[in-house]
């Protein structure tokens, strides 16, 4: 079967360890590259707040070269899309054809990704598009996937949601009106075992702290339907040994 060379669009967390798990079983795709936006200024996951050197171990358990991409630490929307067309457009002179994203349900998020995609001639691609977010929580973990919450939305969940293993224990004291997959940017993860990695990845818990930020321009779940112009979350910084 001829497999298409791709970039897999990855952010450390369980969607993205799910989603990749899918398409190396599929084998549709050649995975080149995982792609990783970090914030220059902390040296860290954008979003995620996780340290590269966390980063850095992923790939290399995983086996798949980490491509990060540079982004100022609040940019806006006009900085954010000239960033990444210009990487895109250099990841396009090695024949790639397909970005893969582990987005499930977010119409809006999806369009934009494929318009901008097609603005630089590649074509997206979503494993887990439309499937039931419980479900999908639940195969995670009977995987075997282990993944650390890092980071949640203080407006909806305590700080004591973050620097917990996401378990069924976990997902019986969500809220609510939260997605069991954070799928509206009200949690975010770092996976640390799991099918698709040949080691765990070590680390030790380190301190929780609250932050605040404006509101960005860019287009990102974790600010959809957001009408204030600052939120905060909570953080558990997570310290590799």
């Amino acid at each position: 079967m001829e497999q298409h060379k791709a970039i897999f669009n990855w952010s450390s967390g369980k969607d993205s360890a799910l989603a990749l798990y899918h398409v190396l079983q599929e084998k549709k795709f050649e995975i080149t590259n995982l792609v990783t936006t970090v914030n220059s200024k902390y040296d860290r996951i954008s979003m995620h707040g996780v340290r590269n050197e966390l980063l850095t171990a992923q790939g290399k358990e995983i086996g798949i070269p980490i491509k990060r991409i540079l982004l100022p630490e609040s940019p806006s929307m006009e900085d954010y899309n000239a960033i990444m067309k210009e990487q895109l457009l250099e990841i396009n002179k090695e024949k790639i054809t397909h970005s893969i994203f582990g987005d499930i349900f977010l119409e809006d998020l999806r369009e934009y990704r494929e318009n901008k995609l097609k603005e630089v001639g590649l074509k997206a691609n979503f494993p887990l598009w439309k499937r039931d977010t419980t479900q999908l929580v639940n195969e995670f973990i009977d995987l075997g996937f282990k993944t650390m919450v890092v980071c949640c939305k203080a407006e909806l969940m305590g700080t004591d949601f973050v620097g917990r293993v996401l378990d069924k224990d976990f997902l019986k004291d969500l809220p609510k009106n939260v997605d069991p997959c954070g799928e509206n940017g009200e949690f975010h993860t770092f996976v640390f075992d799991g099918p698709i990695f040949k080691n765990p990845i070590k680390f030790e818990l380190g301190e929780k702290t609250f932050r605040e930020y404006a509101k960005p321009k860019v287009n990102d779940s974790c600010f959809k339907n957001v009408p204030d112009e600052s939120l905060g979350f909570h953080f558990c910084d997570l310290i590799p040994v």
